[in-house]
């Protein structure tokens, strides 16, 4: 049975995306996609960052960077600023930046170098330019810099709710997919439990034979209609509820090019400056904190200024589906999990799950069996993978000044892979050879500005090559910051030039 017409259930940022994926490779084989959204369910519309893949992806569908940046309120992102997520009392000076910079550009011998004689600077200041660009304020090109290409390695803060139209109106107009309103209640199966039918409120049965389930945390396809199970990941991972506003700013204030992501007693806080507003997300574990202490804490931490602005309150269910993919459903998006978005994950994984599908999409219905088991597989171990990550923010910080922290430093409480890693990193550095498989979406280079920024350091030194080859690297590092900063604009400059005039098409 050939298939010939897809149904994306949902819209938002997870639904566009996998329209412009699927569009994207599937336009021009006759296959026709729909995407079905209700008028009556917000999207969730707080995924406001994104990581540097992003980049390749809205290069892939043919987006022009400049319009995008101008139409979703776009600021760039060149790292994550941890703040306070080690004790206030050991560590004077407590933050770090999880760049998005490779740390050895000027070679590996600074990460060694540190290792054996460096620690009293921060990680990220000792092996990497971007840094001290980010403290700056620095945007990570000029004006003269083609669309999608960097000096600095960089990613995207959007407003979610516009860049769901941007990519709506993109793959309505670029792949043909067509936008449906509707609310979809029910599904039809035949003898083999395929999904043959969507029904709607009113009754009407739409055919189709491939369906998306891209309707956020109810996966209202995948689990309750066709019974998927799901993980639950909330005795590892504990913060389970977020409150978030939108904070005025002054436009002519600068923007710092980096989330901020600062811990406090039972979770912590994001904020993402745009050119005109901050998305401020107050994320924390209810075992902990009273929704009330929550909400005296979030406007304690905006100066008590916008007390008149009402958080909305998001509860947070972290786990992931069983499977993603059964018969000819696939859930991509919320539908397929949740883990908190201390690195950005939401976006992350819908954008790898939709490109992964669009690479090899079924024509026929006979074909699913052959495919869809591995990507079961590869889908499962980069949500495992990202729950490892995400926990190791958490176990190996020193804190330990509530019960939040200490329970997180608890052992039993991390997985057996994440555990070895750990007790191996203790004494010998990580390498290359730590992250084998290509779906480690975090690798060597996060984990090391992430264990080294939170001084999670190695007993088991290698000792630098030679003096002469690190003085070498040490040297043509702070030449190129120092050409860096004469070369490169504030950021919000950077943002008024494009809007002004557009970057340069490669």
């Amino acid at each position: 049975m050939m298939i010939k017409k897809v149904a994306i259930v949902g819209g938002g940022t997870a639904g566009w995306l996998a329209a412009n994926h699927l569009g994207h490779a599937l336009h021009e084989q006759g296959i026709a996609i729909t995407l079905i959204e209700s008028a009556n369910i917000p999207t969730i519309g707080v995924g406001e960052g994104t990581v540097p893949s992003m980049r390749q992806s809205l290069a892939k569908f043919g987006v022009s960077e400049s319009e995008f940046i101008k139409e979703c309120d776009v600021t760039f992102k060149q790292s994550i600023k941890f703040v306070n997520w080690l004790d206030k009392h050991t560590h004077g000076d407590n933050f770090y930046h999880h760049l998005f910079d490779h740390p050895h550009l000027f070679g590996d011998e600074l990460s060694a170098d540190w290792l054996a004689n460096g620690q009293a600077t921060r990680y990220a200041d000792y092996v990497s330019k971007q840094a001290l660009c980010c403290e700056r304020q620095l945007a990570p090109k000029t004006i003269a810099t083609p669309e999608f290409a960097g000096i600095n390695g960089y990613a995207y803060h959007f407003d979610a709710k516009k860049f769901a139209i941007f990519l709506s109106k993109h793959a309505q107009q670029q792949f043909a997919v067509k936008h449906l309103y509707a609310d979809i209640n029910d599904v039809v199966t035949d003898e083999a439990g395929y999904i043959t039918h969507l029904v709607t409120a009113n009754n009407d049965q739409l055919a189709f034979d491939f369906v998306i389930d891209c309707s956020g945390f109810s996966a209202a396809i995948l689990a309750q209609k066709l019974h998927v199970g799901f993980i639950d990941r909330s005795e590892q991972l504990l913060t389970d509820t977020a409150l978030t506003l939108q904070v005025p700013t002054d436009e002519l204030q600068e923007i710092p090019p980096y989330t901020i992501a600062t811990a406090h007693q039972a979770g912590w806080i994001w904020d993402i400056a745009l050119t005109s507003r901050r998305g401020v997300g107050f994320v924390y574990s209810s075992k902990h904190l009273s929704e009330q202490q929550a909400r005296a804490k979030l406007h304690r931490y905006l100066g008590d200024q916008f007390t008149h602005l009402k958080a909305r309150k998001i509860p947070m269910k972290v786990g992931r589906r069983d499977k993603v993919w059964h018969k000819n459903c696939v859930a991509i998006g919320l539908s397929q999990g949740f883990v908190e978005p201390l690195e950005a994950t939401a976006i992350l994984l819908a954008d790898f799950s939709a490109n992964l599908l669009a690479k090899r999409f079924p024509t026929q219905r006979e074909q699913i069996p052959l495919i869809a088991t591995d990507y079961n597989q590869h889908v499962a171990y980069v949500w495992d993978q990202t729950f490892d990550f995400i926990k190791m923010h958490y176990c190996i910080s020193d804190r330990k000044d509530s019960a939040f922290w200490l329970e997180n430093r608890d052992l039993s409480l991390v997985s057996e892979k994440l555990k070895s890693n750990l007790a191996r990193w203790q004494v010998f550095p990580p390498i290359r050879e730590d992250f084998a498989s290509k779906f480690d979406l975090f690798d060597l280079e996060n984990y090391l500005y992430v264990l080294y920024g939170m001084r999670y350091t190695s007993t088991s030194v290698i000792p630098p090559a030679t003096t002469s080859e690190i003085k070498k690297q040490q040297a043509f590092q702070q030449s190129r910051i120092e050409q860096l900063v004469s070369e490169l604009p504030k950021h919000r400059e950077l943002l008024n030039k494009i809007s002004q005039y557009g970057l340069q098409k490669h």
